[in-house]
């Protein structure tokens, strides 16, 4: 067979073992952790799916290696916690039993503990240890560990890595990076010590060398070490490229694999998980320079799921490895769809943030393009098929119905998907002309060929009547037939030839003036307004309520703010549009009257449910459902995960 990503599928050995491919699953925290800190059963599922999809390696994250200093609520490897060693012991054994390698990251969070609760008022009751006291941002107290505990600490990485090695884990995963407590020596950002850990590189390097000595006593010569660190701390106090690459030639000797990653802790979010203003790759730059200065392999992720992206990675010398996270949850089949040369059916990570967003939030794991996530446990991918075969006509081609008729479809019904424009894709449409959202845009493209390769009947251009409907005589009708945008009665907003409303941007982009006030500064109308702004447009938002985008999921919104900034964006909060005249767009802002002069105006004003159709549609059909902005106008994740479940309801 000639695959198409030759370098990417290729094996790779470290130490004494060889992995399937370059593709490597990135730690994720996984969807259940247990009150005493072990693995659930849904772990164990969400990890072996990856496992199952064909990544040649699964790294369990955060496995922390010494409570007594460290008070986060991640999964611990401790003999003295019943259930501890076996439920490592049969996650090992799920993915290992795909061909996968199995690997666990040891950490430790230092002084940032308290990080996975998702009361945080919590945290005031745990231990705060970094390497040199002092107090956090958020007002805790930070405790200088003694030389004491850092002997415990390194003793423990030792004891948990033999454990883990015992598990039936094949890797470990030293975490470095990102502001853990490792990095927090490395850094000259966290790290004031005048003893032997502390001032010249020499000595803030020496706990990282402690560690992983520790480490490779325990599990023992060509058990594969990879050390995860970050390149570059991207902020100002702490170290950059030059001294990425010492650390990296520092720690070489003691490991098999050395893991480049980016940032620090909550400073640089949108960096160590690059969002959609980034560019995809953006950090493998680092990689590619540290692998100049070393004779260990090395690893590279950052907002990677293009194939063709990945094998120029490997091939061209950049990095031996790539490693995705969120690409994987988006779709877990993305490594066997590489290696059979059927990249064209990858779900791609939107880069939206709802996984972290929900972990951070809830501590649990939901994916916007991928609805089994948070419930692997259920199927681990597969698709019961129906018991018998029925006839089921989907109504609306946006993204909830779409996956609605691709799981219809999987479980052996025959199915029609009737959308009332010339294209599939909803509201998705209108992210072709938003390029940081052009993987929206695609999405619509290749729920559609998933539709397709499973026999879907897509009739283009056909609004279901009730006529129509009890023509074809289903046996099941799922309605998704979206919403319609609101235009509140402003006097003169309809009216006025320079309005268009913001779903139709990507119609009218030819007539957009030079200078733009946007009606709403929810979701819609603020990413809109970066696009704009983008382009080079004098761009301004009115918004009635306090804040923009109260309802923006809570990774997410800080980095929206923090680019409606950057690009310049005029911004109007407590502020009501009264009216539009010849004179512009007249507002009430605190009380008094402001006239914002524009020569386009756009409507982001809202959407309402298109609930007529449910009506006409309901009682033709013994079984019906209606899914998506149908109901109440959402998210993508809201008419996925309601399109999956009344797919798999009907019976």
């Amino acid at each position: 067979m000639k695959r198409k990503y030759p370098h990417l599928s290729s094996p790779i050995t470290l130490g004494n073992v060889t992995f399937k491919s370059r593709i490597f699953s990135a730690p994720m925290g996984g969807t259940d952790i247990t009150a005493d800190c072990c693995i659930g059963p849904k772990s164990t599922k969400f990890y072996e799916l990856r496992a199952k999809g064909g990544a040649a390696a699964v790294t369990i994250s955060e496995c922390m290696v010494h409570p007594e200093t460290d008070g986060s609520h991640a999964y611990h490897l401790d003999l003295s916690v019943p259930g501890s060693l076996p439920s490592f012991t049969y996650t090992a054994d799920a993915i290992r039993r795909h061909g996968c390698i199995p690997s666990v990251e040891l950490s430790h969070s230092g002084q940032f503990s308290g990080t996975y609760l998702a009361d945080k008022n919590k945290k005031q009751g745990l231990a705060q240890w970094g390497p040199s006291a002092g107090v956090r941002a958020d007002g805790l107290k930070i405790g200088e560990l003694t030389k004491q505990m850092i002997d415990e600490i390194v003793e423990a990485y030792g004891k948990t890595a033999a454990l883990a090695k015992r598990a039936g884990f094949e890797m470990v995963m030293v975490h470095g990076g990102h502001g853990w407590l490792i990095n927090q020596f490395l850094s000259p950002l966290f790290n004031f010590r005048t003893d032997e850990y502390g001032g010249s590189f020499e000595n803030r390097v020496r706990l990282a060398q402690e560690i992983l000595k520790s480490v490779r006593k325990a599990v023992g010569p060509g058990f594969p070490i990879e050390f995860r660190m970050s390149g570059d701390e991207f902020v100002e106090g702490g170290y950059h490229l030059d001294e990425g690459i010492k650390i990296a030639q520092a720690v070489e000797d003691y490991v098999d694999l050395i893991h480049v990653s980016a940032g620090t802790y909550q400073k640089t979010f949108g960096i160590t998980h690059p969002s959609w203003f980034e560019e995809h790759g953006r950090n493998v730059y680092l990689a590619a320079e540290i692998k100049k200065h070393v004779n260990k392999p090395v690893a590279t992720l950052g907002g990677l799921n293009d194939p063709a992206m990945m094998e120029e990675i490997v091939a061209s010398g950049k990095a031996d490895v790539v490693e995705m996270a969120r690409a994987l949850l988006a779709d877990p089949q993305l490594p066997n769809k590489i290696y059979e040369n059927r990249d064209e059916e990858i779900v791609r990570c939107l880069r939206c943030f709802t996984c972290m967003a929900e972990r951070a939030a809830t501590s649990t794991r939901r994916c916007t393009v991928n609805p089994l996530i948070g419930r692997e446990d259920e199927c681990l991918g597969e698709v019961a098929p129906a018991a018998k075969s029925r006839k089921v006509l989907v109504v609306g081609g946006g993204p909830g119905g779409l996956y609605a008729a691709y799981t219809a479809a999987r479980r052996g019904h025959n199915v029609i998907l009737c959308e009332a424009t010339d294209e599939v894709g909803g509201l998705l449409k209108g992210e072709a002309a938003i390029p940081f959202k052009y993987e929206m845009f695609q999405l619509g493209g290749t729920y559609k060929l998933l539709c397709e390769q499973e026999g879907v009947d897509i009739r283009l251009n056909t609004k279901v009547t009730k006529e129509y409907a009890e023509k074809e005589a289903p046996d099941a009708i799922i309605v998704a037939a979206g919403s319609n945008p609101v235009i509140p009665p402003i006097p003169g907003l309809k009216e006025a030839e320079n309005m268009i409303l913001a779903e139709d941007y990507y119609l009218e982009k030819d007539k957009v003036k030079d200078s733009v006030v946007v009606l709403g500064g929810g979701l819609v109308g603020c990413e809109l307004a970066v696009c704009l702004a983008d382009e080079g447009k004098k761009v301004t938002v009115v918004e009635m309520r306090s804040e923009l985008c109260p309802d923006a999921n809570i990774r997410y919104r800080p980095l929206l703010m923090k680019k409606m900034e950057e690009v310049g964006i005029e911004i109007h909060t407590d502020c009501t549009c009264k009216e539009v005249n010849d004179k512009g767009v007249l507002c009430s802002e605190n009380g008094k009257d402001i006239v914002l002069k524009s020569e386009t105006i756009f409507s982001a004003l809202g959407l309402k449910a298109n609930t007529s159709v449910v009506e006409e549609l309901r009682g033709i059909s013994p079984q019906f459902a209606s899914i998506g902005n149908c109901v109440k106008p959402d998210t993508i994740t809201f008419a996925v995960y309601q399109g999956y479940h009344a797919a798999l309801d009907i019976h």
